[in-house]
């Protein structure tokens, strides 16, 4: 098994890691369907961005799995941790419990939980499970990325058994197609779209909330996703390891470089999804 060893010492195998936070989102999306199920409140942050009962839920049982791996973790949910204290870390895990929330609270489904091994700053393997439609999303860089309908507990050697390999063929095949947000839509963005309706003749466009747009590219279901909006690190980290172990890219809208993670500010730059 595949292992790596940090600057302090410690040898890290990283198929363990990657069993151990497949575990942590499945638990993590059983305790948001729990509170899906019910007449859950809504309360707001402090840039008034929703927050519910099971974002702090399913963040907790991801904690509780993930400190097995006695290795740091940045949440959504506690991402207070000063700059001071991360520059350190060399590898860690980035953990969205519940991206999505605004698609959480319209009950649509298109909401999902986030996991991603970053190491020096790199995404390396991330993990996307889809609650309501008990779809994972795998991927580790430089072995694959695949698909599988599960909601049990399952390991990396199952997944590759018994999953669906990404980008699928059959998907790739079809009319030029553009991933787009759901909840966000900006005018640069729409620009970029009647770019490519120049370039391509009609195109068709895809909307999907949270990381899933991510996985639509990954999948091959959609060849490009622009995002000319405001995104955080932990939004985008665990999608990106999947389209990277798929063979795509996320770089700056600008420039032919990719994200990095663990910046001082980890408000992400404008970005592209493509091969």
């Amino acid at each position: 098994m595949p292992s790596v060893k940090t600057k302090i010492g410690m040898n890290i195998n990283l198929e363990d890691h990657l069993n151990t936070a497949i575990k942590a989102a499945i638990a993590g999306g059983r305790e948001i369907m729990e509170v899906y199920k019910t007449d859950f409140q809504v309360a707001h942050k402090a840039d008034e961005s929703p927050l519910t009962e099971a974002d702090r839920r399913a963040h907790h049982a991801i904690k509780a799995h993930l400190d097995y791996t006695q290795a740091p973790m940045l949440s959504e949910e506690g991402a207070e941790i000063p700059y001071e204290e991360r520059k350190n870390w060399e590898a860690f895990w980035m953990v969205d419990p519940l991206d999505g929330t605004k698609e959480f609270v319209k009950r649509n489904g298109e909401f999902t939980v986030n996991i991603a091994w970053i190491g020096a700053g790199v995404p390396v393997m991330g993990i996307i499970f889809v609650p309501v439609l008990q779809e994972l999303y795998v991927g580790w860089m430089g072995k694959g990325a695949y698909w599988l309908k599960t909601n049990s507990v399952c390991s990396w050697e199952e997944i590759q058994r018994e999953g669906t390999a990404i980008p699928k063929t059959s998907e790739t095949n079809k009319a030029f197609t553009v991933v787009g947000s759901r909840s966000h839509m900006s005018p640069e963005t729409e620009a970029f779209m009647n770019g490519l309706k120049e370039e391509h003749g009609t195109i068709e466009v895809l909307s999907r909330g949270s990381s899933l747009k991510l996985c639509m590219v990954a999948e091959g279901k959609a060849q490009v996703y622009p995002r000319f909006a405001p995104t955080m690190e932990w939004d985008t980290a665990a999608g990106h390891a999947i389209c990277r172990a798929a063979g795509f890219r996320v770089t700056h809208h600008n420039a032919d470089t990719e994200l990095q993670y663990n910046k001082p500010n980890l408000l992400n730059p404008w970005f592209i999804v493509q091969p």
